[in-house]
């Protein structure tokens, strides 16, 4: 049974993965808040996943360089000490954000194989340096996996998607904008993660839900959970679209922001979840 090390004990998508795979690996947790882990013992561990770092949803200008601090530094030392203490693989949870973010100045992003990263904001490039400082230390004894989801939603997510649900439960109509998100459901995200450490893979991933998701459909497809039918107008779209040149939050709920599906194909299915199910899933009680 492999032995996983996740970095960080509070988090969301270490927690889940710890959870969803609890019969399958030896799991344990060490805090990077402090400098502990400079002391730990990495070579009783056959892969370190990767999981602590400050958050996008409370960026704020004046911590920039904390951002670069913990997501970029704290990633490539991890993974330096790994690899000399004879860790197998190394797995780090980067971002779509690396790619940039839907924003005033650019609503729609769509992210093909041959596009290159350009984040527009510190966050994103905290995760691409981040990047760059541990690839080079990628060969046969040590496998780098690179990991960049799109918005993660599920039971107890943080950011937009519950404060969609939160509107869904009560709204009687929404705005009927014509968009396309990936997106990706926490426990596909974790069967995915299984599957890079049971398959010993390397190189960077970009995986997503087989299907797009239209914010107006699963804001319906929420409400409809909670028993409150929802009608979705274009009566709003005008003041949306005017809104949307100048304020950015408007744009990172309608805009179009997605991956080619064929950039999140894998030689197995991850998905064992379909959008509509997990709507349920993290909505019923």
């Amino acid at each position: 049974m492999k032995r996983i090390l996740i970095t960080a004990k509070h988090s969301y998508i270490g927690n889940a993965f710890a959870s969803s795979t609890a019969d399958k690996y030896t799991i344990e947790y060490i805090s990077c808040r402090t400098e502990e882990w400079r002391k730990a013992d990495f070579s009783k561990y056959d892969v370190i996943f990767h999981v602590a770092g400050i958050a996008h949803v409370d960026a704020k200008s004046d911590l920039e360089s904390l951002y670069y601090k913990v997501n970029r530094d704290l990633t490539i030392e991890l993974a330096k000490k790994s690899k000399a203490e004879g860790v197998k693989q190394f797995i780090f949870m980067s971002s779509m954000i690396v790619f940039g973010e839907s924003s005033a100045t650019n609503k729609s992003i769509v992210v093909k194989k041959n596009t290159k990263p350009n984040p527009n904001g510190f966050y994103g490039n905290s995760k691409l340096q981040a990047e760059q400082g541990i690839t080079p230390l990628q060969d046969d004894n040590f496998k780098v996996v690179i990991v960049r989801p799109p918005m993660i939603y599920g039971k107890g997510t943080k950011g937009n998607f519950p404060k969609l649900a939160k509107l869904a439960k009560m709204i009687p109509i929404f705005p009927n904008i014509d968009n396309k998100r990936s997106m990706l459901y926490i426990e596909n995200l974790c069967e995915f993660i299984r599957l890079m450490i049971d398959n010993e893979e390397h190189g960077i991933f970009h995986p997503q839900n087989k299907e797009y998701v239209n914010t107006a459909d699963m804001v319906c497809k929420i409400g409809d959970v909670y028993g409150n039918k929802i009608v979705v107008t274009k009566l709003f779209n005008l003041v949306i679209k005017l809104m949307g040149k100048k304020v950015n939050a408007i744009n990172k709920v309608f805009g179009t922001f997605l991956y080619e599906q064929v950039m999140s194909k894998y030689k197995e299915d991850y998905c064992i979840n379909s959008f509509e199910e997990s709507i349920k899933l993290t909505i019923e009680k």
